[in-house]
């Protein structure tokens, strides 16, 4: 259990003592040319390479799906198109038709 009755400079050493704890940590912390911090440093750059490579490979990904989109949707559009030209062509023969059919009757009254 812990004592209560601990005094001002007994609270005092053990800060003192947790500082000194924690910049021996800082302290021995290795320096930057370091073999094993080089290295560390360097399979972090193999990571953020790969990381970009796939970073990349997906946006060609996400670019040719959207190409395929594209061009799916112009010849959805083309044979749209068509089948308004059609239609229209369509209608004008029916116009014509209906037309001859009048001028017929017109000519048979006359």
């Amino acid at each position: 259990m812990k004592k209560h009755d601990d005094g001002f400079g007994d609270r005092l050493e053990r800060a003192a003592a947790a500082r000194k704890l924690l910049l021996n940590r800082f302290a021995a912390k290795p320096a930057g040319d370091d073999p094993a911090v080089l290295a560390r440093a360097a399979e972090r750059q193999v990571v953020k390479e790969a990381r970009e490579a796939r970073a990349a490979a997906k946006q060609v990904e996400r670019a040719a799906v959207e190409a395929a989109r594209a061009a799916e949707a112009a010849a959805a559009e083309a044979a749209a198109g068509e089948d308004r030209v059609r239609e229209g062509e369509r209608l004008a023969e029916q116009k014509a038709q209906r037309d001859a059919r009048y001028a017929a009757r017109k000519a048979r009254k006359s």
